[in-house]
């Protein structure tokens, strides 16, 4: 039987028009804001500047994703709640990601002015505004996955929180970033490098992973659950290693931020501790271990995510 090579670019434009959608609907801007009570005009401006018109949105592809791997079998009637789930965990996912990048590029941390092409929070609204709007999208995060009225059984809201809470807290995001701050001027070892970078990016990447999987009419098997987890283990670093790479082999105009602040600031990073070379071909070998890891997992439907996979290591920006 001949088999139809699956789509990437068809299936991101469908689920991004989705997820656009939802954050545009969301962010400060009605649904779950109380509109006789709206935010400040200046704080919900710097929500919506943060989130909307930029980024990959790898984090809700990975999301959306996840939960087409393990939707198959499920009775119709739980499909609507999960779906629903699924599309709020995916734009809870990327409301931390861009609080982490409002806060990160603030002059206390990293010290940044150019972001998805445009200038940073800080720049555009100061920063007291900045921290104020990065503080706002992280409890924003939390409010979507618990909507009053939810189809989706209470256990799956509350997995779901907990999962973004490890996620981003000290264990994962956080807790890498308080690392990599540390780090400035140091000699890590590859092992501390990757330790700093699997919970700096990896941790809400594989997070992301985990949230779709959760959306799931009953308990996933032992072996999807793992597989799965360390899908989402090899894919966070592989991401980080690209990064990397193309701080030094790309320009400003490409990446839409600024490039060369690593190596500027002394930064600890693949390329300067592996070069180039090595580096290259330890993100193909990653990739290699995500797809491994798929193939062990037993799920049917897993194009979505080798699409994702090969995309974030075989990227140009």
């Amino acid at each position: 039987m001949k088999t139809t090579a699956f789509d990437l670019s068809r299936w991101s434009s469908q689920q991004l028009a989705r997820v656009e959608q939802a954050l545009s609907d969301w962010v400060a801007a009605g649904g779950v804001v109380d509109d006789e009570h709206p935010a400040p005009a200046a704080l919900r401006e710097g929500m919506r500047y943060a989130v909307l018109d930029g980024g990959k949105r790898l984090r809700p592809l990975l999301v959306l994703a996840a939960r087409e791997a393990v939707a198959t079998g499920e009775a119709a009637t739980a499909t609507a709640g999960l779906d629903d789930a699924a599309l709020r965990a995916a734009c809870s996912a990327e409301l931390i990601h861009a609080y982490s990048l409002v806060h990160d590029d603030m002059p206390c941390m990293d010290n940044d002015i150019l972001r998805r092409g445009k200038p940073t929070v800080h720049v555009q609204f100061g920063e007291a505004q900045a921290l104020l709007a990065g503080d706002a999208l992280q409890a924003l995060a939390f409010e979507l996955l618990t909507p009053e009225g939810s189809e989706a059984p209470a256990s799956v809201q509350a997995t779901l929180c907990r999962l973004l809470a490890q996620a981003a807290g000290y264990q994962g995001m956080a807790g890498g970033q308080a690392i990599d701050l540390a780090s400035i001027g140091l000699a890590l070892s590859e092992d501390q490098l990757r330790c700093m970078h699997r919970l700096k990016t990896g941790a809400l990447l594989q997070g992301s992973v985990m949230m779709g999987a959760a959306c799931k009419q009953g308990a996933l098997s032992a072996t999807a659950h793992a597989a799965l987890r360390d899908y989402g283990a090899a894919l966070g670093l592989a991401f980080q290693v690209v990064d990397d790479i193309l701080d030094v082999t790309s320009d400003a105009a490409t990446l839409g931020k600024t490039v060369g602040k690593d190596a500027a600031q002394d930064k600890p990073t693949y390329v300067s501790l592996l070069g180039l070379e090595r580096s290259t071909a330890y993100a193909q070998e990653l990739l290699a271990q995500a797809l491994a890891a798929l193939d062990a997992s037993d799920l049917p439907n897993t194009q979505a995510l080798r699409a994702l996979a090969d995309m974030v290591v075989n990227r140009s920006s």
